[in-house]
């Protein structure tokens, strides 16, 4: 799994309890995972459509930088199937974990379509693409 995005927990990302509110968190999952579809299906227009159960593993505190990590697991006709892994950058500490996030790829009127996708793209390989 490759962690792109880094977030650095601040005082308004936290709780009553003065840890990292999960809501902060989730909101930064699912932008996260949009841009991942976005990436991987070449199309802005994507929807959540599910999240499966959120195991959150440890606390976070303000002042910690924890990354983000995403991955593809299966490509459905219109779907992206994802699985998520937040942890402290520093500490490499697991602080939740997502086994299944699905985007569905939508036409402009916000229908399921399909998206012709089977496989990861990685960076490397859009630039190549760019490039020819």
């Amino acid at each position: 799994m490759n962690f792109h995005t880094r977030k650095w927990v601040k005082p308004e990302d936290l709780n009553a309890n003065g840890t990292l509110f999960g809501g902060s968190l989730l909101r930064w999952i699912d932008e996260e995972a949009a841009i991942y579809a976005i990436v991987q299906l070449g199309n802005h227009g994507v929807v959540t459509k599910y999240i499966s159960e959120i195991n959150f593993v440890s606390a976070s505190r303000q002042g910690d930088i924890i990354e983000l990590g995403i991955t593809a697991t299966e490509f459905g006709h219109t779907s992206l199937t994802m699985r998520c892994e937040v942890r402290n950058k520093i500490t490499r500490k697991s602080i939740l974990t997502i086994d299944k996030i699905v985007f569905v790829n939508v036409d402009e009127k916000g229908n399921p379509t399909p998206h012709g996708k089977t496989q990861i793209k990685y960076i490397s390989e859009q630039f190549e693409e760019e490039d020819n």
